[in-house]
């Protein structure tokens, strides 16, 4: 058996120091940045200027260590935790904080194992370095770069599980749109069972599969012709299209994906298929009899499963509880699997694979934290079907831990992609906080519940933004004047850099939130049997993909 990378008296050990940095912290994530400006958020949570915190940061062109004795509220005898006075709760030390939120990181922790750590560990011989099977592709000449980056990272692992586990089947939880599912199956050669809600999603999946396994045949014959030189123009448009989707994605809108879809599967054939295709009326009799026969025996193949490797969408909502052999009748022992699995799916995922004997190993990434349950949120008004999705693990059920909402979506924030200029709409967010006040003068509107949805993106000035958000609201917006509107954002102006600074607080502390959330899942594995296997694993490059931490379990 493989030794766990940290024992479950360790992890609880920094689950706790976890819990006391946040306990101190938490307020800042919770903070709510439309509130920005009508609840003073800077004066209540904050006790140094901005320039203070964008130093500390480097951001302001000085990174020295901060002369304590000149901020605001400093006195000789203050008693502080990571940089928040013990006393008001509010910030007076913020390289402390800086220093003590990437201590309490999951980097800073040392909990985690690298990819290459795992499948060295796996990997029982040295004969099954790089060992391959299946259809030799390259995903990055079919998906865009952090696709690619993401299937042909977890593809890897989850085949060395399967292997490890001696199994030939995959059940993959959230498959969405198949990328990983096809890859599984046509690269390593394994029985794929994808699972979504979406309808749309699996036929969208079949699809694409039906597409990739012509692309591939017929690809490698290109290949070959050519050289080993792949056809650029192809490669071109299918990123073209790729990117397109993922730009979509990344904004969060929900929009028909058919378009995009039908533009990526007709891009995949477009010119390479071509190239390889015989026109018909050119074959002679005994040809087209021949072809008839190999299309023939390969229906009667796919027909009896004689094919090997199978990809199988199917479409259904799971839960811990699903019975999966009441939707995959030829279930065997099996890898269970999920690529960015959104909110209480994961936790369900680690559930199923305690209680269904069948699943022999797990290889879980989850994301979008905010659409997480908690089970001790006090102002939850919402119940999961079934259980909640955190806290998992009997350690934290007993200290009643919840993050609130606003921390999780603070965790979904990408400190190594804001460290390089990438992540945050600081003016969108000034333009939100300057617009809930307008809508507190004018409009009786305290709420921070009302949304606007992404109209920054269409506005052309702030003016224009106010009265497209007013509209989306229904409000009449010619109760104002474009003078009253640019006066609010003159007015704020000078205080755009607390809202900048602000949020880049809440990014500091985001990897310590979603830290806490992966350890709780860690523990609760832990906790159901400490004989076996399991470990937290950074797969993906965080710059191109950041959600990149997996929990990888099995089973004895």
């Amino acid at each position: 058996m493989i030794p766990s990378s940290i024992s479950l008296g360790e992890l609880r050990q920094r689950i706790d120091e976890v819990v006391r940095f946040l306990e101190v912290t938490l307020s800042i994530a919770n903070a709510h940045t439309v509130e920005f400006y009508t609840h003073d958020v800077w004066s209540r949570f904050v006790a140094v200027s901005p320039e203070e915190v964008l130093n500390a940061l480097g951001l302001n062109g000085h990174k020295g260590e901060p002369e304590i004795q000149n901020q605001i509220g400093y006195n000789e005898q203050l008693k502080t935790s990571f940089g928040f006075c013990q006393d008001t709760n509010r910030l007076v030390d913020a390289h402390n904080m800086l220093r003590s939120a990437k201590a309490h990181s999951l980097p800073g922790l040392g909990v985690c194992m690298s990819r290459d750590e795992l499948l060295e560990a796996l990997r029982q011989k040295p004969t099954e370095l790089g060992a391959e099977t299946g259809v030799e592709l390259e995903p990055d000449e079919f998906m865009n770069t952090k696709k690619s980056h993401e299937v042909q990272s977890m593809a890897e692992v989850v085949d060395c599980l399967a292997k490890r586990c001696g199994v030939k089947q995959v059940i993959d939880v959230g498959s969405g749109k198949g990328y990983l599912s096809s890859f599984l199956s046509l690269q390593h050669d394994l029985r794929v069972f994808g699972i979504d809600s979406s309808s749309t999603n699996t036929h969208g999946a079949q699809e694409r599969n039906r597409k990739l396994k012509k692309f591939s045949k017929v690809y490698q014959k290109h290949r070959k012709a050519a050289k080993g030189e792949p056809d650029h123009q192809l490669v071109t448009e299918i990123k073209a299209a790729e990117d397109r989707e993922e730009s979509q994605e990344d904004k969060m809108q929900l929009s028909d994906p058919n378009p995009t879809e039908e533009l990526f599967l007709s891009a995949m054939t477009l010119e390479v298929l071509q190239t390889g295709r015989t026109s018909p009326s050119s074959l002679t009799d005994e040809e087209r009899q021949r072809r008839k026969r190999e299309n023939l025996e390969k229906k009667a193949q796919s027909r009896t499963g004689a094919t090997g490797a199978v990809f199988s969408p199917l479409t259904s909502y799971v839960t811990a509880e699903t019975e999966l052999r009441e939707l995959i009748s030829e279930l065997e022992d099996a890898v269970l699997v999920g690529l960015h699995t959104c909110g209480d799916l994961a936790p369900s995922m680690l559930r199923m694979f305690v209680a269904k004997a069948e699943l022999l190993a797990v290889c879980s990434v989850g994301c979008c934290y905010n659409k997480l349950s908690e089970e001790f949120e006090a102002d939850t008004q919402e119940r999961s079907s079934g259980a909640f999705g955190f806290p998992l693990s009997q350690h934290l059920r007993r200290l009643s831990w919840f993050c609130g909402r606003n921390a999780r979506m603070s965790a979904c924030l990408a400190l190594e992609r804001v460290a390089v200029g990438h992540g945050i709409q600081m003016d969108s967010l000034f333009y939100r906080a300057v617009l809930h006040v307008i809508l507190r003068d004018h409009y009786g509107a305290y709420k921070s519940e009302k949304r606007v949805g992404n109209v920054y993106a269409k506005a052309k000035s702030f003016v224009d933004y106010v009265r497209r958000a007013l509209r989306k609201l229904d409000l009449d917006d010619s109760k104002l004047s474009e003078e009253d509107i640019q006066q609010y954002h003159d007015a704020h102006a000078p205080r755009w850099p607390e809202i900048r600074a602000f949020n880049l607080l809440k990014v500091t502390l985001a990897p310590c939130i979603e830290g806490l959330i992966l350890l709780d899942r860690l523990c609760y594995l832990k906790e159901q049997n400490q004989g076996s296997f399991s470990a937290l694993v950074q797969l993906f490059d965080p710059l191109l993909s950041p959600r990149c931490y997996a929990i990888v379990a099995l089973k004895d």
